[in-house]
């Protein structure tokens, strides 16, 4: 069974929030590909939210057309993926019959070990559909397809919380996002996040 992770966070602004916790695309290998809102929960005043999620990975798509910060991104269809197995690291992606679906088959090239590989085949209009990849069955990381790729995913979890309006799956701008803060994991599967009246964050 998988490490189960959890975040507790604790709302101690004056305001009324929605805390969203995301990850970084760092050295993903996907240049375009975008942050989710992987999980939300609305957190009143004084009040405490916990976020749970064990590193099972997924495959996900939607008809979003082309993506930008603020679509909202809500998967048609979640497919389970293991970048360390080579029966569950790839998946091809088409449109057979004018409806979009993951499809059993090989992407390009020799697919490694380490990597999640998403192949879209020439049925695929372009700026239409967008497929990446997720974690505890929801989207983490998406990218606008077109026909005849392949999209090659590295993940290295990087988890970040941060406070104000948000909704789940939402297209996100990180550069834009202010009072963030990184949540590690380095010898604990737990931890506490604080935002403060400051609207700063405290992690013990």
């Amino acid at each position: 069974m998988s490490t189960q992770y959890s975040l507790t966070v604790t709302n101690n602004s004056t305001q009324f929030q929605d805390i969203v916790v995301y990850q970084k695309a760092v050295d993903l290998g996907v240049p375009n590909a975008l942050s989710l809102a992987w999980m939300t929960a609305p957190a009143h005043p004084k009040t405490t939210v916990t976020f749970t999620w064990s590193e099972d990975y997924n495959f996900v798509w939607s008809q979003t057309g082309t993506l930008q910060p603020g679509v909202a991104f809500k998967a048609q269809q979640t497919m389970d993926a293991d970048p360390e197995n080579p029966e569950a690291n790839q998946v091809q992606f088409g449109s057979p019959k004018g409806a979009f679906t993951f499809i059993d088959g090989p992407a390009m090239g020799t697919p490694q070990l380490g990597s999640l590989y998403i192949r879209t085949l020439p049925d695929v209009p372009a700026d239409t559909a967008s497929v990446g990849i997720g974690m505890s069955n929801a989207g983490t990381f998406v990218v606008t397809a077109g026909p005849n790729l392949n999209y090659v995913f590295t993940p290295h979890p990087s988890y970040w919380v941060a406070a104000g309006t948000f909704t789940a799956g939402e297209v996100l701008d990180v550069e834009e996002i202010t009072n963030t803060q990184e949540i590690t994991y380095r010898s604990t599967f737990a931890q506490n996040a604080v935002l403060g009246s400051n609207n700063l964050w405290t992690v013990s």
